[in-house]
């Protein structure tokens, strides 16, 4: 991450994260491997490729996954046509992302994977470039045309504290986030969270503020249970083990 927020002098609460009105800090403790002029595509690339000799700065901490491995990527910034945006330049092309997915697939180093994209026109990465044989399923905050939004604004219901003059969230990332923190994941399938997000993202189905949530990839794995991918365990069996609500 970036890392611009907590101590940043709009920021009201110092060294404090929320995403939430009423929530807690969700800044403290988090691990912070590649921040500020380290946070780039190229060094995102050679995380998520395994790469240890590409990385420059940071941890050196890479996606050293081996054929077993399900791997789960959230990625949030802005968006425009083909493009996510990146706080150092270069941007995030599609085209070059999408090869490097394809190299990671070709390299046999994860059996199946599952990415969240929050940007406006998202979709526009995937649309027509996604692979459905990449053992991959992606959702996307809006389609290739549209704008995805804020929530917990100043105005909106509920608003953020009164010291805030900003939103707290993304309306697509606060909908899967907190349908995680409400549900067992155990139960949970990709699936079921795909239908919660994307009716919230939605406004219900209203697009008032609201996007359409897009999937792409090999839409097999959205039968899965949500524990494989959000980290509820690292035994794979007891994540398969049933849950109690």
């Amino acid at each position: 991450m970036y890392d611009d927020i907590a101590m940043n002098e709009l920021n009201p609460r110092k060294g404090v994260i929320i995403n939430h009105p009423t929530g807690g800090d969700v800044y403290a403790g988090v691990p912070k491997d590649y921040t500020g002029e380290q946070v780039t595509a190229e060094n995102l690339y050679a995380v998520i490729l395994g790469d240890k000799s590409a990385v420059k700065g940071g941890s050196g901490k890479v996606v050293d996954s081996k054929p077993n491995d399900r791997i789960f990527i959230y990625y949030s910034d802005h968006g425009g046509p083909g493009v996510l945006g990146m706080p150092n330049m270069p941007y995030l092309y599609a085209n070059d992302f999408i090869e490097v997915l394809k190299k990671k697939h070709a390299s046999g180093t994860y059996k199946e994977m599952v990415i969240y994209v929050e940007a406006c026109e998202s979709g526009s990465v995937f649309e027509g470039l996604m692979p459905d044989d990449l053992d991959i399923y992606v959702t996307t905050a809006s389609n290739a045309e549209e704008s995805s939004w804020g929530t917990y604004c100043p105005g909106m219901d509920p608003p953020p504290p009164p010291e805030y003059i900003t939103c707290l969230g993304d309306l697509y990332s606060v909908a899967w986030m907190e349908d995680s923190e409400s549900h067992n994941l155990k139960r949970e399938t990709v699936e079921q969270q795909y239908q919660q997000v994307k009716d919230r993202t939605s406004n219900f189905n209203t697009y008032n503020a609201g996007s359409h949530v897009m999937e792409y990839g090999n839409k097999s794995i959205k039968s899965e249970k949500l524990c494989l991918y959000q980290g509820f365990d690292r035994q794979l069996k007891t994540c398969l083990q049933t849950g109690t609500t």
